[in-house]
């Protein structure tokens, strides 16, 4: 049974994006990935348009890049994936996510947690 927060919002490419702005990677993404080895992050600071590429995430089977979930600017990573990088696969709604951003648009395609479930049987 896949986990799907009710409370993000997630896009067909597999990020998620809380309330407060943050992002990462859904639970089904993370387990179709597999051990997540390395995490490359985007610069603090850097405007983003929805649907961007903005990050990646290499596993041991591929590298896969992470998209922008929103148009905004990026105000935080989380600095503790370059040393354990496999916090995406142990969390990856708490200590795996990716980062956060100050959100000027929504993409219009995010869906609710249903909805995601749904897609990504």
């Amino acid at each position: 049974m896949m986990n799907t927060p009710p409370e993000l919002k997630y896009a067909a490419s597999h990020e998620w994006l809380s309330p407060d702005g943050t992002v990462g990677i859904s639970d089904f993404a993370q387990d179709q990935l597999g051990d997540v080895v390395y995490v490359e992050l985007p610069e603090v600071g850097r405007e983003v348009s929805a649907g961007d590429t903005i990050a990646v995430v290499e596993s041991v089977k591929t590298a896969s890049d992470i998209y922008a979930p929103a148009s905004g600017t990026i105000t935080a990573i989380n600095d503790e994936l370059s040393s354990n990088p496999e916090k995406v696969n142990e969390s990856p709604y708490e200590g795996g996510w990716l980062f956060k951003m100050d959100v000027t648009e929504a993409s219009a395609d995010l869906m609710d947690a249903e909805k995601y479930a749904e897609t990504a049987e």
